[in-house]
């Protein structure tokens, strides 16, 4: 059941992405930036050719076979239920549908679709996928971060008292 609530939450996500980029290119592509929240965050349309803070910049074949072998990896530890912790589960989820989504925009489009900028920063402009990448990710770093601190003191505690 766990392994078909991944793949749904994980088609949902990245169609949330895929609907959203949508929107953007059809209504803020034309006028190129907006503002939200003035002086905290904004829309700015921008067509990305590379990976995180523009890094990699016009090369879309690497960054798509790169993706593309992550987002597959991930799948098959997914669905070959190798992921016991369904806190490690949501964390491939949001991994994987973020990846998925700049994936298809890489494919189609030869670019991925960033929108969302803040302004009181100097920080890159981003978008929805990018936002699952980097929870998922985080999320997974603290969690293994407290799984080893959590082991070390076990291994602590079970020295002391052998």
């Amino acid at each position: 059941m766990a392994k078909i609530i991944s793949v749904v939450a994980i088609a949902v996500l990245t169609a949330i992405d895929q609907i959203i980029k949508f929107f953007v290119e059809r209504d803020l592509r034309p006028v190129r930036e907006m503002s939200f929240i003035d002086g905290f965050i904004g829309w700015q349309y921008v067509r990305n050719t590379g990976a995180a803070f523009g890094s990699f910049s016009n090369n879309t074949l690497l960054l798509s076979i790169f993706t593309g072998v992550v987002i597959l990896a991930g799948l098959a530890v997914l669905l070959m239920g190798k992921i016991k912790s369904k806190f490690c589960q949501v964390c491939a989820v949001l991994i994987i549908s973020g990846g998925l989504g700049n994936l298809i925009d890489r494919v189609m489009l030869g670019y991925v679709i960033d929108y969302i900028e803040v302004q009181f920063m100097n920080f890159a402009v981003f978008n929805f996928a990018d936002i699952l990448v980097t929870c998922g990710s985080f999320m997974l770093i603290g969690y293994m971060i407290y799984d080893i601190i959590k082991e070390h003191k076990q291994s602590k505690a079970g020295d002391n008292n052998g």
